[in-house]
């Protein structure tokens, strides 16, 4: 991606560790953001896997207190995030734990679903055992969104702009083991949070940048069709949860 494509990682040495770039076979964008340590596309051992999102949830709890906790929800996104938000409630101290699907399911009412735009597949739906699970319980009881990385924020903004018209509350916490948002992305989570009258906070394992020259989508996608006459296409990922 770098050499063929131009497409850079902008941050510091443990940055660089935690992700890697991939072709991606997807009209929307060329590259992928490959985690080190997520343990879904690149081997990784249990206890790193593991470790990454407990810690994550350990900062939460720090930042959440004793009552805040007793009261989050902790929800993460399909595919890649199911098993790191599944971490981050451990390390949050036993939270109540969703992660979205794009499966109906017969019989179980949908409590919730939001678009990600750039994904193969877009519509997420939450479907809850019980539907009351992503109500408030009162002021300050929080909801944690957990995904992989967090690129532009428009996933999440989607989320928390679905979810804050049926069940509204005044604390989100976004949980990403990397911030790669551009400056311009930044200041539009301030601008959503003062927008619905909540308070927004985002805990992150490391910041940095993906720097993408002009036409990188086409060149990739001349890239991929090479791949594809070769035998050799890019995956996008495995199957939907």
């Amino acid at each position: 991606m770098a050499e063929r494509l131009g497409v850079g990682l902008v941050g510091d040495g443990e940055l660089r560790e935690l992700l890697g770039l991939a072709l991606r076979r997807n009209p929307k964008r060329a590259h992928l953001l490959v985690s080190n340590v997520l343990g879904k596309h690149v081997p990784q051992r249990p206890s790193v896997v593991y470790g990454a999102g407990v810690e994550l949830g350990r900062r939460v709890r720090a930042l959440l207190g004793e009552d805040g906790v007793r009261r989050a929800v902790v929800v993460g996104y399909a595919e890649t995030a199911t098993g790191l938000g599944h971490s981050v409630a451990d390390g949050l101290g036993g939270a109540p734990y969703l992660h979205s699907t794009r499966r109906p399911v017969p019989g179980v009412a949908r409590a919730g679903g939001f678009e990600e735009a750039h994904s193969h597949a877009t519509s997420h739906l939450l479907l809850p055992e019980d539907p009351d699970l992503l109500a408030a319980d009162g002021p300050g009881s929080a909801l944690v969104l957990v995904d992989d990385e967090f690129s532009t924020g428009n996933t999440v903004l989607n989320t928390i702009r679905a979810l804050h018209e049926r069940y509204p509350r005044d604390h989100y916490v976004i949980v990403a083991l990397v911030d790669m948002r551009s400056p311009a992305d930044r200041g539009r989570l301030t601008e959503f949070a003062a927008e619905i009258g909540a308070r927004v906070d985002l805990v992150a394992r490391n910041t940095g940048t993906v720097t993408l020259p002009d036409g990188v989508l086409e060149k990739g996608q001349a890239l991929v069709a090479q791949q594809e006459a070769a035998g050799d296409a890019p995956q996008d990922g495995p199957p939907h949860p």
